[in-house]
């Protein structure tokens, strides 16, 4: 049976690789993109799905409520996946602000429009840094949250409102955890990326403290897989962790870029920490495995193979996407997608 599903943040990286993951692997699935197109959203992440009659776009905010409502009647919207935030630590850092308004106030209108329309599911993609550094082990759904940074802060927030709807309102909602995602179409200012790009423009690559850091690497490509099988047989109310138990610290990911481009190893600049970074990050993800039969398909050793010859094959993409200009010349193209939503 056909169904029409919103998916806010899909020009993003995630959100695109989940839009065509899904147009890919099931025909009777129809998807209406809500993106605003911020400096991360990027059109032409899309570009080989967009004559596709199952798939749309609107421009927009997950703040405005009116449009979101306007879509859902508009489309028939019979579930909600949202992708949409501010992710990137450091800017956090720099300015809290825009992280609250998208990750937690964008959030609450999101929920407010599901249970005024009485939609049967919403899914919501959080982060594994809501449990914050772990020293041993790993977390669990069950795990404290403990946020170390306003990203993360902001993050562990909408899920504790999202908790707080489905006990208040028996709004149909599930939490999602993924650990660090990387692969095509990721914005050039997350680790591999940027250290990929650098290297082939023969740029120092900057490595925070002193490179231990260790995350859980999650090729996009399963996590897609992941979601799209939760949203299908996940049990409302519930929280899954998504993780591929493959850690790697920072600077051994960046030497097997290093190797992989056949670069030297003196492109590698260990720069000052920045506050508050995390150690280590580490989930456990049985319950998403045992319950669902999930399995990460992709190593990262090929993971990252894959991903380091995209971004060789890809060089104009990434090139554009850094260009200020191009970005003001874009945003003025798309101009006309705001207000309503486009048929």
């Amino acid at each position: 049976m056909s169904q029409t599903i919103l998916v806010t943040g899909g020009a993003g990286f995630i959100g695109s690789n989940f839009i065509r993951y899904v147009l890919q692997h099931d025909p009777d699935v129809q998807i209406v993109n809500v993106d605003a197109l911020t400096y991360a959203g990027n059109l032409t992440n899309l570009e080989d799905v967009a004559d596709s009659p199952r798939y749309h776009f609107v421009r927009g905010k997950i703040q405005d409520q009116a449009l979101i409502e306007q879509v859902c009647r508009d489309y028939g919207v019979e579930g909600i996946i949202n992708f949409a935030a501010e992710s990137h630590v450091d800017r956090s850092i720099h300015s809290a602000a825009p992280f609250l308004e998208t990750n937690v106030l964008g959030v609450l209108h999101l929920l407010e429009v599901v249970r005024k329309l009485s939609i049967p599911r919403f899914v919501h993609i959080s982060t594994d840094e809501v449990y914050g550094s772990i020293a041993e082990g790993a977390a669990t759904e069950e795990s404290p949250l403990r946020p170390n940074s306003p990203y993360a802060a902001s993050k562990a927030s909408a899920d504790l409102l999202i908790r707080s709807y489905i006990r208040t309102y028996g709004v149909p909602a599930i939490i999602t955890r993924a650990s660090n995602n990387y692969g095509p179409y990721q914005f050039p200012e997350k680790l591999i990326p940027l250290m990929i790009t650098n290297a082939l423009e023969n740029q120092p690559l900057p490595v925070y403290g002193d490179g231990q850091n260790i995350r859980d690497w999650l090729f996009v490509e399963d996590h897609c897989a992941a979601l799209w099988l939760i949203y299908q047989r996940g049990s409302e109310g519930e929280i899954y962790n998504i993780c591929s138990g493959e850690q790697r610290r920072n600077i051994e990911v960046v030497e097997a870029i290093v190797r992989l481009l056949n670069k030297p190893s003196s492109l590698i600049q260990f720069v000052p920490d920045r506050p508050g970074h995390d150690r280590r990050y580490a989930m456990d993800a049985t319950k998403l495995r045992q319950q669902l039969g999930w399995q990460p398909t992709v190593s990262f050793d090929e993971g990252l193979a894959r991903t380091v010859q995209w971004y060789q094959n890809h060089r104009q993409w990434w090139k554009a996407v850094r260009d200020q200009s191009y970005r003001e010349y874009y945003q003025k193209q798309y101009g006309v997608l705001s207000g309503k939503a486009e048929q």
